[in-house]
């Protein structure tokens, strides 16, 4: 652990494409060490700027969460509009104040690379929470841990993921993340929001086996974990553009392997039927309770503190 923390100390996390395997693995197992032994002191003294020019539930309050819980404090804001970007405040000029006061800071902004300015702004580590429909590195890593966590390993597993693939930032995070490990991915979307070229090419670089599919029926049968997105209906110019043709019932999961287990990032919309929260198969809303210890540790990481 001591060599995994002296390679992050001080480090920004801006995109997935900058871990390495050794490092997403790490960050796993000093969640998994976290979540065994609970170290309430971790953070102690140490103060979290939380920049989020665009809406988020769980990323900014698992954030918030888990640097109160390891005994640190949180400043911040949830709404551009009640910061001086109204007055025409520069991006830059914001991150560096925000860092001078903090000693991490984590910021979500609408616009691709906002994230990557802000790292240059200021010399603290800067963490992404989502860069428009680009990266959103740290779900990713919850989303590693989840799958460790049902799967009991990360190697030559199976994964489908359904719906708004060109705009769902955690897929294609998500996707890069798992090329580490022999992954086999099979995307279900209507062309129109099939995952991004340059995404499809980082895959076939890797060697990783992929395929299109229209329906869930089609995969089901076969997976290990369905991966499931709801419409960024936000990234269009008209919000009734698509439809979801990627809903899951509970009549599919008739079809799946016992071990299988639904994952969505949230929030969920009507793309997942309700009954199936009851149904083993579901583990969205325990995915979602695992941003607390994961974001903890990464954040013990960056500050030297595992």
């Amino acid at each position: 652990m001591q060599a995994l923390s002296q390679s992050f100390k001080d480090s920004d996390l801006i995109s997935i494409a900058d871990l390495s395997r050794d490092e997403l693995e790490g960050i796993v197992q000093a969640a998994r060490q976290l979540k065994e032994n609970p170290q309430p002191d971790l953070l102690k003294g140490a103060l979290l700027a939380t920049c989020f020019f665009e809406p988020s539930t769980r990323t900014r309050l698992s954030f918030e969460a888990a640097m109160l819980r390891a005994g640190g404090s949180v400043i911040g804001f949830s709404d551009a509009a009640s910061t001086s970007s109204k007055k025409g405040e520069s991006l830059s000029d914001t991150i560096r104040v925000a860092g001078s006061y903090a000693d991490l800071v984590v910021i979500r902004h609408p616009l691709e690379g906002s994230a990557r300015a802000a790292a240059d702004a200021t010399p603290k580590p800067v963490i992404n929470a989502g860069d428009g429909a680009n990266q959103h590195p740290t779900q990713t890593l919850v989303d590693l841990y989840s799958i460790f966590e049902t799967q009991g390993r990360l190697d030559s597993l199976h994964v489908a993921m359904a719906g708004d693939l060109k705009f769902g930032r955690t897929v294609h995070s998500l996707s890069q993340a798992l090329a580490h490990f022999g992954a086999r991915l099979y995307f279900v979307s209507p062309d129109s929001l099939a995952l991004p070229d340059s995404a499809l090419h980082e895959l076939k670089k890797k060697g990783i086996k992929f395929s299109y599919h229209k329906t869930l029926e089609e995969v089901l049968p076969k997976i290990d974990i369905l991966y499931m997105t709801r419409i960024q209906k936000e990234r269009f110019s008209d919000p009734g553009e698509f439809q979801n043709p990627c809903l899951l019932k509970k009549r599919h999961l008739e079809a799946a392997k016992p071990n299988m287990k639904v994952f969505h990032p949230l929030p969920r919309v009507d793309e997942i039927e309700g009954s199936i929260d009851a149904s083993p198969h579901a583990y969205y809303f325990e995915q979602a309770a695992n941003g607390v210890i994961v974001r903890m540790a990464l954040m013990g990481l960056l500050l030297g503190k595992l």
